[in-house]
């Protein structure tokens, strides 16, 4: 049965979420700070966080961007403000979704059934391609015989493009490949991932181009350039 850890300093919103969520089959645990949070998640890592931004101790996305130093699990972060650059940051810092306050408790419980759906491994261990081989049990990927130190976003971007040599993906079909909902405003996120993916992979092969641009369009992988 999956965890969910809930940090948000205000009761009656926590109150509501572990209602909604404990009803869709999820255990739960409340914290109101970013720092017991972080310390929860050493010692009793949960398989999902939903995480709001204005904490008492630290700020979200300090909390998050803090998490990410030693976990990869997925976080919601809950915020009221919605300006785009907000939710672009959300994502960059290693966020899954972002929901803005007043929220509805059943779409959030959604939302984590959704994306906890997406972190399901897919049944294949080990795929192959070209010079690339996908390992998705260990959530790795190496390139030319080298591990990539890929984020957990970066490599699901990368396992996308791989699986399907030449077809080109929209930023809205790479967003959905993240588990991240397409009207999130997080578009000009995915050029961030490909820009720190790209840089990841010279790292390896200066000259290679593996993933290409099409402009208007998104972006593919081209095993020919690899």
């Amino acid at each position: 049965m999956p965890h969910i850890l809930i940090v948000e300093d205000e009761a009656a919103i926590a109150d509501t979420l572990i209602f909604a969520l404990q009803g869709e089959g999820f255990t739960t645990t409340w914290l109101c700070l970013g720092a017991a949070a972080l310390e929860h998640q050493r010692q009793t890592p949960a398989d999902l966080i939903i995480l709001d931004i204005g904490l008492p101790d630290i700020s979200g996305f300090e909390t998050c961007k803090q998490l990410r130093r030693f976990s990869e699990v997925p976080v919601i972060f809950l915020s009221a403000r919605d300006a785009e650059i907000d939710r672009v940051v959300g994502l960059e810092i290693g966020a899954d979704d972002y929901v803005v306050k007043p929220f509805s408790p059943r779409e959030v419980a959604a939302r984590v059934r959704a994306i906890l759906k997406r972190m399901t491994p897919r049944a294949t261990a080990e795929v192959s391609s070209a010079l690339f081989r996908i390992h998705s049990e260990r959530v790795q990927i190496s390139y030319r015989g080298q591990i990539l130190t890929l984020t957990r976003h970066e490599f699901r971007l990368l396992q996308c493009l791989l699986d399907q040599p030449e077809r080109v993906f929209s930023r809205e079909q790479l967003l959905d490949a993240l588990g991240v909902a397409a009207d999130a405003g997080y578009e000009r996120s995915i050029d961030s991932h490909i820009k720190s993916v790209r840089a990841k992979l010279r790292q390896v092969e200066a000259d290679a181009e593996p993933i290409q641009t099409h402009r208007g369009l998104g972006y593919s992988y081209s095993p020919g350039r690899s």
